[in-house]
This record gives C-alpha cells, sequence and structure tokens, in this order.
C-alpha cells in the first residue's frame, strides 16, 4: 500500500482551503445599489400607502375654539384609585376602518376612507367637519401600520412604524441588516392588495431598486430575505454533524497511522 506523505496531505488541506475561499460571496453579491446606468427617480406621491379594511387610524379634531370641537374628540374617564376626573385635554380617540371601509365619526357618522391615502382622508373629513367649525383642522396618523422582517436578517421581527413614509431598507436596518449569509439580489416582498396576497422580488444590489414601486413599504408588508446556498448547506450539515465528525475523526486516525 502506497504511503500518503505529509507534504501531500498539507498539499490537500491548502487546496481544500482555495476551494473554500473561492466558493465564499464576491462583491458582487454583497455590495448594495451598485453604480450603473440606472436614473434615480424615486416619487414617494406616487407609492403613497392607501387605507385599507382593519386599519386603525388615530383622529384628533382641532380649532381655534377649542370649546367647539369637544364634540368630535371623545373626552375619556380617567381613573385614580377611588377618584374619577375628566380630564381637559381630550386623549387621541381611534378608529378601526371596517370591511366596507368606513369609520363612524361622532356627529359625522359613516365616512368612506377605505382606498384613500392620508392625505385625502383629512381633506375628506375637513369637508365634512366645514359645516359645524370654521376652519377646522384634521389630523389622522396610522395606529398600526406595522411591518414584519423575517429570514437572514440579524434581528427578526414585527416593527410599529410611527410614520407610513417608510422604505424597505429602513425596514431592514431597524431588523439589524442582512446578514452575510442573505440572498440581496432577491429579497421578497409580500402585500395585499384588494384582499389578495402578492409577492415581489427586489434585487438590492441594482440601483434600478430605488425606482421600484415597492420600495416604499405599505402597512402589514413582510419583507423576507432568503440564505444562501451555502447557509442552505450548513443547515443540512448541522443535520448530521455527528456522523460527519465520527467520520473525520476515524479519517484522521487512519491517515495517522499511514503516515508514521
Amino acid at each position: 500500500m502506497r504511503l500518503i506523505s505529509k507534504n501531500s496531505l498539507i498539499l490537500m488541506f491548502c487546496a481544500l482551503i482555495i476551494v473554500f475561499v473561492s466558493s465564499c460571496g464576491s462583491r458582487k453579491n454583497l455590495v448594495y445599489f451598485q453604480s450603473d446606468s440606472t436614473q434615480i427617480n424615486t416619487i414617494y406621491e406616487q407609492y403613497v400607502p392607501k387605507i385599507q379594511p382593519n386599519d386603525i387610524l388615530t383622529i384628533v379634531v382641532s380649532a381655534a375654539d377649542p370649546k367647539v370641537t369637544a364634540p368630535f374628540n371623545p373626552i375619556s374617564l380617567i381613573t385614580n384609585g377611588s377618584l374619577t376626573q375628566q380630564t381637559d385635554l381630550a386623549l387621541r380617540p381611534t378608529y378601526t376602518v371596517n370591511n366596507e371601509g368606513d369609520i363612524i365619526l361622532p356627529m359625522l357618522g359613516k365616512i368612506q376612507v377605505a382606498g384613500l391615502t392620508r392625505l385625502n382622508a383629512i381633506e375628506k373629513i375637513r369637508s365634512e367637519l366645514s359645516q359645524y367649525i370654521k376652519d377646522p383642522t384634521v389630523n389622522i396618523n396610522f395606529n398600526n401600520f406595522r411591518i414584519s422582517v423575517l429570514g437572514e436578517v440579524a434581528k427578526p421581527g414585527t416593527f410599529i412604524m410611527p410614520t407610513e413614509r417608510v422604505t424597505v431598507l429602513e425596514a431592514l436596518g431597524m431588523a439589524g441588516d442582512l446578514t452575510i449569509r442573505g440572498v440581496r439580489e432577491n429579497v421578497m416582498l409580500i402585500r395585499e392588495i384588494d384582499g389578495k396576497k402578492t409577492m415581489h422580488r427586489m434585487d438590492l444590489t441594482q440601483q434600478s431598486t430605488l425606482n421600484s414601486p415597492y420600495y416604499y413599504l405599505a402597512q402589514n408588508d413582510v419583507v423576507y430575505v432568503e440564505p444562501n446556498k451555502s447557509q442552505i448547506n450548513n443547515s443540512k450539515l448541522g443535520a448530521n454533524t455527528n456522523v460527519i465528525i465520527s467520520i473525520a475523526s476515524l479519517l484522521i486516525t487512519v491517515i495517522s497511522v499511514l503516515t508514521r
């Protein structure tokens, strides 16, 4: 039997290292928005999220005379021990958009808001209020604008956003960014449109993604980052780690005996 020399083992080990290094991700697979000839013309106004059924909206009405807005801003009773006192400050009232796309406001009754942007809804409610209040001001905020980021990110989870103007990059930033094992060329966005789930893919290594209609997120969007092949192979490897370690130990023992 021909014995394997130590020099041969060293060469084999070096070859394995070279193969491993060459299989690592390249700059092309890791760097965001690489330079190309794309003209960036992202306009947020084209992709403003619309109000949807089951959205929860905070709506506050104000005017020069606070007394005239009282009927439109329900005041809550605050209980402190055995005392119940009415606060002078109206707690921010919330309204849930029903399945028909309506909210029911004090005095105004049912108002259709689904399909409107936040600013459109403000103007519509202001118009309705004008018959009761001179120069009313309306403030509307989403109370449940949440997005989820899953997959190969540092901190996957669901996040409540303080504003509806949020990009996919901001969402990934809140999740701690992609890990080195995340596929940047094929990030998936899951969005519900008219009650149906839709899936869209984005390549974060291309500048053209900045012009994507899905660059700005909508409420309840889910961003999923899939693992690369290396991570998938590692997960398969993990399931058989004990067997592989045993085989490797046996091979090392045999080689040691043969090379003495």
